[in-house]
């Protein structure tokens, strides 16, 4: 290890833990460094690497944490950021629950003990684990990323999608996962204009996937963690027709109103049905007095996001809805310097999948040979969904 202590800072930068490794740099060396990246950022030159004195910090952050290394000499740097990603990567909560818990525990010298699980083949799954009920709840989880121009054209348009497993199974079970993958199809000769497949990019798994087997067969074989997890996620480029399209008409008059159209339009099969739509439509920022009209659903004005926002809780599929809103104006008319910002989309269409991936089969094979129930759920929502009006 070429660093000289390791520690894990809450996002307020006070130690959570650490370990000190050689005891050549004082462990309180660690009250410097919230101070200096504080300083860094407001002097726009932050870095990975922060120096106080002889001692250099290399950090990095990960959702609230902060995981710093400390060293006094010229540590190789790329070996210690190593150690720091892969201890994300390899401390899973669900085994740090085993020996992190509400009672305060004695520890007697030479008497520690080492949690079975980090000792196992398999450090992600405790043994043991038993429950009345198997099951397995499935969830595919995709978001529509889309940018569209002033003039209608798609800019950008991807998928990004997760599959996540809530896992209720007994004992050490292996399961096997099957999709809709064009690859697999290829290579097993079901290719054909009644096979439907997807191909699927950018593929990343849980460390419990066994990668090998992957590559060589396109199987997505695993032991699971217990609860809740990410066993895989994929992006998918091609594009796609948007699935809630919205055009807009903007007059203004005489400085001293605006009128606003705003026409939505449901382009997802007709028994699908959107939730939770809500529309976001920039209005001037000197704009007041304002009055909508809807076909559907509720509008309200946000103002200091100088936004209308028309919520519509239940969106069918092939349906189209109107919102009309007018706004007044200061008689003194302020010149917009930049481009009006775009109408951005929020929704959730439940049991329906832009991709048209699958789940064709679960299988779970456990020693004991219980039987288990596997549960699919499908749900696509908004991601970075944006459409451009000037």
């Amino acid at each position: 290890m070429s660093a000289s202590a390791v520690f894990i800072l809450d996002v307020k930068g006070k130690p959570l833990i650490s370990r000190n490794y050689k005891g050549d740099v004082p462990m309180t060396e660690i009250d410097h460094f919230m101070p200096l990246l504080m300083q860094r950022e407001e002097e726009g030159v932050l870095a990975p690497l922060l120096s106080h004195g002889r001692v250099h910090f290399l950090w990095i952050k990960h959702s609230n944490l902060y995981l710093v290394a400390t060293t006094l000499k010229n540590a190789n740097a790329s070996l210690v950021y190593s150690f720091l990603y892969k201890t994300v990567e390899t401390t899973d909560s669900k085994i740090l629950q085993e020996y992190i818990t509400q009672q305060g525990n004695k520890l007697e010298t030479g008497k520690s003990r080492v949690p079975p699980t980090v000792t196992n083949a398999v450090s992600w799954r405790s043994e043991g684990i038993k429950y009345k009920k198997n099951e397995v709840f499935i969830d595919v989880i995709e978001s529509v990323n889309l940018l569209v121009n002033a003039n209608g054209s798609v800019l950008l348009s991807e998928i990004v999608g997760t599959i996540k497993l809530k896992v209720f199974l007994s004992g050490m079970p292996e399961l096997r996962l099957g999709l809709n993958d064009r690859v697999l199809f290829e290579l097993t000769g079901l290719s054909g204009s009644k096979n439907k497949s997807v191909e699927l990019e950018d593929v990343k798994f849980h460390q419990c996937v066994r990668l090998s087997r992957f590559d060589n067969d396109r199987t997505i074989s695993f032991i699971p963690p217990d609860g809740d997890f990410e066993l895989m996620s994929y992006r998918l480029s091609t594009q796609v027709k948007p699935l809630i399209w919205i055009e807009s008409v903007i007059e203004k008059f005489s400085h001293s109103r605006v009128e606003i159209m705003v026409k939505a339009k449901g382009q997802f099969k007709k028994q699908s049905v959107a939730n939770g739509v809500e529309i976001s439509v920039p209005v001037p920022s000197d704009a007041d007095s304002p009055r909508f009209k809807t076909s559907v659903g509720s509008a309200k004005y946000v103002p200091e996001k100088n936004v209308v926002i028309w919520s519509i809780k239940s969106f069918p599929g092939g349906k189209e809805y109107l919102m009309r809103a007018h706004f007044g104006l200061p008689s003194v008319e302020t010149e917009e310097v930049e481009g009006r910002p775009p109408i951005g989309v929020k929704f959730e269409i439940p049991y329906f999948t832009v991709s048209g991936i699958q789940v064709r089969y679960m299988k779970i094979i456990e020693k004991s040979g219980y039987q288990a129930l596997p549960w699919v759920r499908y749900i696509t929502q908004s991601g970075d969904y944006q459409l451009r009006t000037s």
